[in-house]
């Protein structure tokens, strides 16, 4: 099975909708979560809305920390826009995919980050 991480800052937007790809894309094969290194508190409602519109139930997600998400080495830790804000982590692969936080985003160029996500971690699943 792949562990997969995704971390971005506040773990509402573009981590928690990379870890629903991986979990709708990766099936059984794939353990994908996701935290922040300065979580929210809360999944931003507009990625709750525009990952229904995929057919995936974020609002069962929570924000959370990356001390919530346990220990042990990751197949690939991916990093989104958190620059030094995110730690290391033990990894055999790592990524920064330098996205731009969409939560302020009209919908139309919300939706292209939500794809453009979507079709990273298809190609990470792929090859991980």
């Amino acid at each position: 099975m792949k562990r997969l991480l995704f971390v971005c800052v506040e773990n509402s937007n573009r981590s928690q909708m990379a870890q629903a790809f991986a979990r709708m894309h990766g099936g059984v094969s794939v353990h994908a979560e996701s935290a922040g290194s300065r979580p929210s508190g809360v999944v931003n409602p507009r990625a709750i809305e525009f990952m229904a519109e995929r057919g995936y139930d974020l609002s069962a997600h929570a924000s959370k920390s990356l001390g919530e998400i346990g220990d042990g080495e990751w197949d690939a830790v991916i990093t989104m826009g958190c620059g030094d804000n995110c730690p290391w982590l033990p990894a055999r692969r790592r990524e920064d995919w330098a996205l731009p936080d969409p939560k302020h985003m009209e919908p139309d160029d919300y939706r292209a980050v939500r794809d453009e996500i979507e079709r990273r971690v298809l190609a990470l699943i792929a090859s991980a």
